[in-house]
């Protein structure tokens, strides 16, 4: 796409990014309204959080789950400057599926790892991309008994990549990781590779358990 092109598809109202995420994700969910959650106020008008929102699926595919995808690490709106580049902004947003019982609350603490995370990217120029990983410094979810501490990156394994009109996009999902898992990525780079593939045996969506 041309960005003559671009702008005779989309207008200054229009969000393309935006909408090429939906797209690949209702596809995923069809008819699913997710639940929500953006930013009281935007980062670049000078709020605390990087990301400008995040959804919130139901998923009962493995065992049932919450499905969290960020919309902010990649360029949502408008913006002709970014036709034709290789990768939309960081070229990634994260999602993380969280093992959880129908009925309970979402797992807002997500949002806010998510928002420290982006934070880092934003502050650092930093970015993540598979198989990269980072400890926590204490439990991925503060307050709660988790062994769980530390990140792991993969390519979400539904959602994957998508092209945008402003570049290459990937689902970077968010696994939960224990001390020894984490002892074991720092002893060596093939170690990520190879404790992600162990993991899809019995753990193909890669569903975080803060309870296991």
């Amino acid at each position: 796409m041309t960005t003559e092109e671009y702008s005779k598809k989309f207008t200054e109202e229009e969000a393309p990014g935006w909408l090429a995420m939906d797209a690949a994700i209702d596809a995923l969910y069809p008819g699913q309204e997710p639940r929500h959650y953006a930013s009281v106020i935007k980062y670049m008008l000078g709020g605390p959080d990087p990301l400008d929102g995040t959804s919130v699926y139901d998923s009962h595919e493995q065992t049932f789950h919450r499905h969290i995808i960020s919309y902010g690490m990649s360029e949502l709106y408008y913006a002709p400057e970014s036709v034709g580049k290789e990768f939309s902004n960081w070229g990634f947003e994260f999602t993380m599926r969280i093992k959880s019982r129908e009925g309970e609350d979402d797992p807002k603490w997500v949002i806010g790892l998510m928002n420290n995370l982006a934070r880092y990217v934003f502050q650092s120029g930093n970015w993540f991309d598979e198989y990269h990983y980072i400890p926590a410094n204490g439990p991925i979810r503060l307050d709660y008994k988790t062994d769980k501490v530390g990140i792991l990156f993969v390519s979400d394994p539904q959602l994957g990549s998508i092209e945008t009109p402003h570049g290459k996009v990937t689902f970077l999902q968010m696994i939960g990781v224990t001390e020894e898992q984490l002892t074991r990525l720092k002893s060596s780079p093939e170690q990520a590779e190879m404790l992600v593939e162990e993991m899809r045996v019995n753990n193909p969506l890669f569903i975080t358990d803060l309870n296991e």
